[in-house]
């Protein structure tokens, strides 16, 4: 299994995902400030890594804290929770991990001060664990919605790269092989970052998973020509009533789908829904630097002075969405009710 991220004796160390197709390198993040670098600068990236990335990164900056007291050692971990909070703002991963963090300081802090910092290491390992067993219970619920053979569309990355290793909407697709579906992968090149060119390609290549990459722009020819039976995607954040941020390009992928009468699944953990946000138009969305856009491989192509936008997400309505697949089981509209019920769910669970 790809190793994306791992807390180790030395620091946190990172897949840096920015090298990735060429070359396989990895970092160590000494300091808690060097972790949020990394999220920032998408070394480390998609929401579930992210969130498990912000947890180790605090757990190192407390282990590094020279704080005397628990007062102090508690004003250290709002301030390391601050910067990692302001890396990326979408993903709800990022802060559902702080706060949860946080709340295992609250539950420690009578602790003497190296059992504090240990438990805070131990809570991010398990985070780590919880990770990839949510993402295979996630592919088992999943893999039912497969078809049995042809092409499944997917856009930016949500596979092992962007979690703690098998991934979400490509955890869904390595579950389907392995129950002997014939499926083939139909990767978006997913600009301007290319995700899916660089990173989906790069790691179903390497389970052996047939895979043919396209730019974003040939989606709707390969649905109207028949190529693609089913879409699935990942999420960085899930509103109450079911809308989906994802990878800027999704809502275009969502609304092709529908066009063509193929189903358009999300696979995300359950930290992924955002129970607290009513719906889409309350998401924020990371506006990342223009140069991704206006530049290629370090060469400039985009007229100088032009006027250039890069959201980094854009937001899929729930209409548009034919299910949603959590590790705790698969949510159908009505969104309200179905992701209601699967958060009063205390585990992987019953199909609604």
């Amino acid at each position: 299994m790809i190793q994306t991220l791992e807390w180790t004796d030395s620091g946190v160390r990172f897949l840096d995902q920015t090298k990735l197709p060429t070359e396989e390198t990895y970092v160590t993040c000494k300091t808690y400030q060097q972790v949020a670098d990394a999220i920032r600068n998408m070394v480390v990236r998609g929401a579930p890594a992210i969130g498990v990335a912000a947890a180790m990164g605090i757990a190192l900056g407390v282990q590094n804290s020279k704080a005397e007291n628990v007062s102090e050692l508690k004003k250290d971990l709002d301030q390391i929770g601050e910067a990692i909070r302001q890396t990326r703002p979408t993903a709800i991963n990022l802060f559902w991990a702080i706060r949860r963090m946080t709340e295992k300081f609250d539950r420690v802090r009578v602790r003497p001060i190296p059992q504090i910092k240990q438990a805070l290491i131990e809570e991010a390992q398990h985070m780590h664990a919880e990770d990839i067993a949510a993402n295979k219970a996630m592919g088992h619920h999943g893999a039912t919605l497969m078809p049995a053979a042809g092409g499944v569309l997917t856009h930016c990355n949500a596979g092992a790269l962007a979690t703690c290793g098998y991934g979400t909407a490509l955890g869904v697709i390595r579950a389907a092989v392995e129950q002997g579906k014939k499926i083939h992968v139909y990767a978006d090149e997913t600009r301007p970052f290319l995700q899916g060119s660089r990173l989906t390609a790069w790691e179903l290549m390497k389970d052996g998973i047939p895979t043919t990459v396209i730019s974003d722009n040939m989606a709707g020819a390969m649905m109207k020509q028949g190529k693609i039976g089913a879409i699935v995607v990942g999420a960085d954040r899930i509103a109450a009533n079911g809308d989906v941020a994802n990878k800027i390009g999704t809502y275009t992928v969502a609304v092709l789908a529908k066009e063509h009468q193929i189903p358009f699944y999300v696979a995300a953990p359950f930290s992924t829904v955002d129970l607290d946000t009513p719906d889409g138009t309350k998401i924020p969305i990371e506006q990342r630097n223009t140069r991704e856009v206006t530049h290629i491989g370090g060469r400039q192509m985009v007229p100088e002075g032009v006027s250039v936008e890069n959201p980094a997400f854009d937001v899929t309505p729930a209409q548009y969405v034919s299910a949603i697949i959590t590790e705790r089981g698969i949510a159908r509209a009505p969104y309200p009710e179905s992701l209601a019920r699967l958060a009063q769910s205390a585990g992987a669970g019953s199909r609604l």
